[in-house]
């Protein structure tokens, strides 16, 4: 097959990459810079730019888009001179590929996440609950990312993750690593709670996904059960040998962010399993492995 990635100077597309030469793919990656580090065919592209998604899409006439590229950073989507930005690339950007997909009989995954929800209660959220209520600017904008490409294609994945952390990229483990190192304690919230996705292990079931034709919504983190970050950062810790004290507070006493977070982030992610899909492996043991891959 041959696969299309964008946005692969970030942790889940540089993984993606990875998992289709692997698999011997025809691997076309894409993104904003004029050049990356992996030896992969790549395109310069601004998939804000309808024309050059148009252009770029046809040249290359991929089998299947796996769409990575977004934009991620929560607080600053909430300043009014972004908002433009931020829908356009998380709006537009996949109603331009879904456009181009529709034409060339393309399949495509869409990447979203735990926060088109509003974040209450404690059950895990269904992949096909309609049930939206986005709790800020980013949230709302990968919202109507999802429907752009839903709304469009027949031939599409959207596939929902959490606390994602990959090997090429800043996420939250190198934070509290860095912060664990510098301090003798640290203070993390204890009532936001979920499971964490590692992005190698992701990688894995996008490119199943891709062979496949079991269309649909799917909710993708790791196993190995729902967490606060507080029990995330003991645990991650616990495993790269720090004694650094590690304090549980909640969000209200921790201090407000800019944009509103989620308190319950449990993704059901059963259908995976019920479609022939192997689930992601258990956090604990992908925080074990990812340890080592950053030493």
């Amino acid at each position: 097959m041959k696969i299309f990635v964008t946005g692969i100077g970030g942790q889940l597309g540089y993984d993606v990459i990875n998992e289709l030469k692997k698999r011997g793919h025809e691997a076309v990656g894409s993104d904003i810079f004029d050049s990356v580090e992996q030896h992969v065919e790549y395109r310069k592209l601004d998939i804000t730019d309808k024309e050059a998604v148009e252009k770029t899409l046809t040249e290359v006439r991929p089998d299947a888009v796996i769409h990575c590229a977004a934009w991620t950073a929560v607080d600053a989507a909430e300043d009014e001179e972004n908002l433009p930005k931020v829908r356009a690339i998380n709006v537009d950007g996949p109603q331009n590929l879904a456009n181009v997909c529709k034409k060339l009989d393309c399949k495509m995954i869409q990447i979203s996440t735990d926060y088109v929800f509003d974040g209450q209660g404690e059950t895990p959220w269904q992949p096909d609950c309609k049930d939206y209520a986005p709790l800020n600017v980013y949230g709302q904008s990968k919202l109507d990312g999802e429907l752009a490409v839903a709304n469009t294609l027949e031939k599409y994945f959207i596939v929902r993750i959490a606390w994602v952390f990959g090997v090429n990229g800043n996420n939250f483990i190198k934070t509290m690593l860095n912060v664990g190192k510098k301090y003798p304690e640290v203070r993390v919230v204890n009532d936001q709670i979920g499971t964490p996705t590692y992005t190698f292990d992701l990688a894995r079931l996008l490119v199943d996904m891709a062979e496949s034709d079991k269309y649909g919504y799917y909710h993708a983190t790791n196993e190995g059960g729902y967490i606060s970050w507080y029990e995330f950062t003991c645990e991650i810790f616990r495993q790269a040998g720090y004694d650094t004290k590690v304090t549980p507070v909640t969000t209200a006493e921790y201090g407000l962010s800019k944009a509103a977070r989620p308190f319950n982030s449990r993704l059901d992610k059963s259908k995976l399993a019920e479609n022939g899909f192997e689930p992601l492996p258990a956090w604990q043991d992908a925080v074990a492995r990812y340890l080592k891959e950053i030493k």
